[in-house]
C-alpha cells in the first residue's frame, strides 16, 4: 500500500483531473481513497423530524487508487513511490523522480 492517509496526492483522472487533494482515508479492501474536496456528488436527504425539510447535500466519493499519484513534498511533482529498507529493517518511501523521502 503505497498511499496513506494524510498524504497529498494528484487527481489523474475523471471530472476533477489535474485538481491535488488530501487523502482522507483509504478503502484497503476495495482499493478505493477518500478525497478532501475532490470527487464530489449530491445527495438528496430525507427529514428526519416531522416540519423538517429535505435537502441536497455534497459528498465527496471515493476514488480508485490507480487514478491518482502522490505529490513529493521536495519537487512538487505528482510520483511513482519507491521503498527502501533501511539498515535497522525500517521502510521508507522516496520519491522516483529526486530521491526525496515521503
Amino acid at each position: 500500500m503505497n498511499i496513506k492517509k494524510g498524504d497529498k496526492v494528484q487527481l489523474m483522472k475523471g471530472k476533477d483531473r489535474g485538481k491535488s487533494a488530501k487523502v482522507l482515508s483509504v478503502i484497503i479492501k476495495e482499493g478505493r481513497i477518500l478525497l478532501d474536496g475532490l470527487n464530489l456528488y449530491k445527495k438528496n436527504t430525507k427529514p428526519k423530524k416531522q416540519g423538517e425539510k429535505g435537502q441536497l447535500v455534497t459528498v465527496p466519493r471515493p476514488v480508485r487508487m490507480d487514478n491518482v499519484q502522490i505529490l513529493c513534498a521536495s519537487c512538487g511533482k505528482p510520483t511513482r513511490i519507491g521503498i527502501k529498507i533501511g539498515p535497522n529493517g525500517g521502510k521508507t518511501r522516496y520519491c522516483k523522480k529526486c530521491n526525496a523521502t515521503i
